[in-house]
Parts: structure tokens; sequence; C-alpha cells
């Protein structure tokens, strides 16, 4: 057996083609879907991070706002930019690019964005609705996960998926999606024994722990489908994720590559989450 790959670059390019149709659409009624990204400093992975998402605004009908602060700026100066854009009928979606300079409360600032406009579904709002089961705004990793998880037909009800990590960001939200889904997850993290107990079982594992080979092939169950959100580099400065590829693709029935898989996934639903925020605004 040798696992089929899933596809994250088709499938971004299938799902932003339906997102310039939307946005297309609100053009013709008059609004064009806006999306604000405040960075502040100059950490060059949040730059190209950045600059990809802006560009993905363009590209795909959206109008985006970059605005470049210094490390300097005050978390008060911040906190009252954020509330400007929450008045701001042009913009429907804010994103305030992680991570901040220490002295800047990011809780703060995130919980300073209109539930609304909360489109990288981080508000504590966004959670609750998440964790009721209710609309709102999913986070975008965890989001393209299980828009990967449709395309290739797997319905997840009535299967074990584990997740490994519990971030606030992937992991938490992940065993959440599934869980509506009516999958039985298993939450495992750095204080789980025996972690390849777990995975055994699983009939979906995704790894969101940002540490190589967390998940190797003596780990994974024959035909499991695997996706990996992990973004690392090996001893050669190459990008791998968190899965030995190599190892654990003979093994399991559908897996995610790193690069092409789940990442370019992430600012595609971000696209689409500020798609859905215009269109509620247009109601």
């Amino acid at each position: 057996m040798t696992a089929r790959l899933i596809d994250g670059n088709a499938l971004s390019r299938h799902i932003r083609a339906e997102v310039a149709q939307r946005a297309g659409a609100l053009k013709e009624r008059g609004m064009t879907p806006g999306l604000a990204v405040l960075q502040v400093g100059d950490n060059a992975a949040s730059r190209v991070y950045v600059r990809n998402k802006v560009k993905a605004c363009h590209d795909h009908g959206l109008h985006s706002v970059l605005e470049s602060y210094p490390a300097s700026m005050t978390e008060a100066e911040l906190l009252a930019r954020v509330r400007a854009l929450n008045a701001d009928p042009a913009i429907h979606g804010i994103l305030v690019q992680l991570p901040l300079p220490e002295h800047i409360d990011a809780f703060k600032v995130i919980e300073s964005i209109a539930a609304a406009k909360d489109v990288d579904g981080f508000h504590v709002a966004s959670a609750g609705t998440l964790m009721i089961g209710q609309p709102g705004f999913r986070p975008c990793t965890p989001y393209g996960c299980m828009k990967m998880l449709a395309a290739i037909g797997c319905d997840p009800k009535g299967k074990h998926a584990v997740v490994i990590g519990r971030s606030n960001i992937v992991g938490k939200p992940m065993a959440m999606l599934l869980l509506q889904a009516n999958a039985t997850v298993t939450l495992c993290h750095s204080a789980t024994p025996d972690l390849g107990h777990h995975t055994r079982q699983a009939d979906i594992v995704v790894a969101a722990v940002g540490k190589r080979n967390v998940l190797t092939a003596d780990m994974v169950k024959p035909g499991a489908v695997v996706i990996d959100v992990g973004m690392n580099r090996d001893e050669h400065g190459k990008l791998c994720g968190d899965v030995d590829f190599a190892g654990v693709r003979p093994v399991a029935g559908w897996i995610t590559p790193v690069p092409g898989g789940v990442g370019p996934m992430t600012i595609t639903m971000l696209l689409m989450n500020t798609v859905e925020s215009a269109e509620q605004h247009a109601r």
C-alpha cells in the first residue's frame, strides 16, 4: 500500500475559484470584501505570511489593507487602531499578525477585534460558538483540514480521530470540528503517555505539534488518513512536517505532503471567512 496524496494546492485552487465567484457577486451589489492585516514589528516569517495573505486577497477580488507598524507601537495605539477598523464599513475582516512584541498583550488585542470581523477565528466568542456547535468563524487551519477530509470523501462520522497537539489555534478547534462531524475524538499532547497506543487505533490522525517525526510508521493504523499540520526544518534546512512522511506513506491510506498539503489551505480559508463575513454584512 502506498498512501494517496491529499493535494492542498489543487484543492486550494478549487476553493479560491469559489471565493472569487462569491466576491464578484458581492461587487455586483456594490460591496468589495475587505480584509485589514496589521503587523507590528519586523518578524521575517510574519512578513512573508502577511505578503502572501495580501496577494491572495488581491488575486481573488478582495480588497486588502496592509498596515505595518514599528515594534515600538504601544498596546494602546494598536487597540485604538483595531477599534477604528471595527467601525469601518469597508473592512469585513481584521487580522492581527502574531507574534506581537512582548509589551503587547496578544489576548487583549484579539479580544478587541469585533467578533463579526474575527476572520482568524481566535476570538473567545468564535471559540464559544465552535464549542456549542453554533455558526461562527472557524480557525483557518482546522477549517482547511476539514475541507481536505471532505475532498477525499472521508466522512468522520463513526471514525476514531486522534489529534496530536492542544493549541488554541489548531489542536483544540480541530478536535471540536471532528467531534461536531460525529467522530470519536482523542486529543493527545506532550503529557500523553504512549502516544502510539492512541494513534494505532485511529482512522484519522492530525499531527499539529511543531515537532519532527512525532508520528512514525509503527504508530499508524494501515489505511488511516494522516493530516500533517507541522511546519519544521530538517538538518539540511528542508521544509518538513510533524510526520515521518517517507516511513508513514507506505502504511497510510491518505497523507498530506509538506509542503503542498495543509499550508495552502490556511490562507484559502482566511479568504473564505472574509467573503462569508462580507456576505453577512450585505444581508
